[in-house]
């Protein structure tokens, strides 16, 4: 246990340390009652006891020297100087004993400790995580959660995984990113889902609470600074009011769309630079092609209801998606068309605009099936994600008799930011809108 070893001082001189037990104690809200009695018993022993103002508070019997856990590298400097005491003249055994919230190693100092001390000098001691005591008072399994930090971080991450439609969220907040950030968030993302939100405040203390409150209530409230936010993605969405819609762009929180890829929708900003592209008229015949969850077919025949707009699709869930948004939104001049273009569109009357949204890798056949197929004054708009796909655009484009012209959407929307705002930029898409020359 006298083992020594060099380490920098914190003038910049070298010290010796000596190899002297640190154990790192987890404590819940419930205190020195929480912890089991080998551990208690451990915590008295400490001849170094560190820890928050409310750690320490919890054993206000010790007798040893303490340290306050405040600043983090002014407390490593003060353990290192108490490690470079000389022994003590009494046979007391030095022990250093560390407390931190919950489980040391899940977000914790422990990642920290690790990185300034020796693992074999250090050994840990957890007590339930805020996490762990979440999802046992909402009772939810949470095997495939997803964690989150954005206690002194940022939103990135949150953001990332509200994006993918992750099925259950848990997001340790701070006073910067609280439930009210998380709610304008969510907000601000105007996602294709929706989430159900609980705050758990104070989780293992005697004011323990658990709060559901509705998303724009949330804005307005504020909660204890010790709280866990857990979001799990809804399966039913919120019926639509027709009558109040926006005669275009509907916003993309309305669509019902793909479990596991919700950002795979036409965002709200290029489908209305699309429409405006399609130069639409009364009673025209529109091919949709890739139409997902038939976002732009359903904008298309709710701007022009006397057209028909066929929208293929080759997946079976986007076919559904389909039917189920166009019974959604009251559209009935929409006829879904199961199946992969070209090889479903022989039956289809000849067309005077069509978007292709997703080619499948077959754009050339498609392509050459509009050149015979669409009429003289007809219209085509690509929207493409990819440069090997527009190259194949451009290429047959220019081996045939075609006028066009590209139009690239580069496009950010705001999202907040801690106290301020950023933007957060979608995918850029190309549009390659063409016409066909008599």
């Amino acid at each position: 246990m006298n083992t020594k070893v060099k380490a920098a001082g914190v003038d910049g001189g070298q010290i010796e340390e000596r190899r002297i037990p640190i154990h790192v104690v987890g404590v819940g809200l419930d205190g020195a009652a929480g912890l089991t009695d080998a551990v208690r018993q451990l915590v008295q022993q400490a001849t170094l006891l560190v820890g928050s103002d409310r750690h320490l508070s919890y054993f206000s019997d010790h007798s040893g020297d303490r340290i306050r856990l405040g600043d983090l590298n002014q407390a490593i400097a003060q353990i290192r100087q108490q490690l470079a005491v000389p022994n003590r003249p009494d046979s007391k055994q030095d022990l250093i004993v560390i407390l931190t919230t919950g489980d040391p190693l899940f977000f914790g100092l422990g990642r920290l400790l690790l990185a300034e001390f020796p693992a074999d000098q250090l050994t840990f001691h957890p007590h339930l995580s805020a996490i762990q005591l979440a999802f046992s008072r909402l009772k939810l399994p949470w095997q495939d959660v997803r964690l989150i930090s954005v206690h002194g971080r940022s939103l990135d991450e949150l953001m990332q995984a509200l994006q993918q439609g992750v099925e259950t969220i848990a997001v340790l907040t701070d006073g910067t990113n609280t439930p009210s950030a998380i709610a304008l968030l969510l907000q601000a993302l105007d996602l294709p889902l929706r989430y159900q939100l609980w705050v758990c405040e104070n989780l293992g203390g005697p004011d323990e609470r658990i709060v559901k409150p509705a998303m724009t209530a949330l804005q307005e409230q504020t909660f204890a600074p010790l709280n866990v936010v857990v979001l799990q993605r809804l399966e039913v969405m919120a019926p639509v009011d027709v009558d109040l819609l926006p005669l275009l762009g509907i916003p993309d929180s309305y669509f019902l769309s793909f479990r596991d890829r919700p950002g795979l929708i036409t965002k709200r900003e290029v489908r209305v630079q699309i429409l405006g592209e399609l130069a639409l008229q009364t009673s025209q015949t529109v091919w949709d092609l890739g139409a997902g969850t038939g976002s732009v077919s359903i904008e298309i025949a709710r701007l022009c209801p006397s057209a028909r707009v066929y929208a293929v699709e080759k997946t079976a869930i986007g076919t559904a998606l389909i039917t189920q948004n166009c019974q959604r939104f009251q559209v009935e001049n929409v006829i879904s068309i199961p199946g992969t273009a070209p090889d479903v569109l022989a039956t289809l009357p000849d067309p005077d605009r069509v978007f292709i949204g997703g080619s499948g890798g077959n754009l050339t056949a498609m392509l050459d099936v509009c050149q015979k197929r669409l009429k003289s004054d007809g219209r085509i708009v690509l929207a493409l994600a990819t440069l090997e796909h527009l190259t194949t655009a451009l290429t047959w484009f220019g081996a045939s008799s075609w006028r066009y012209h590209l139009l690239q959407v580069q496009l950010a929307r705001s999202v907040p930011f801690a106290n301020l705002t950023r933007f957060a930029p979608l995918n850029p898409v190309t549009l390659v809108v063409a016409e066909k020359l008599l």
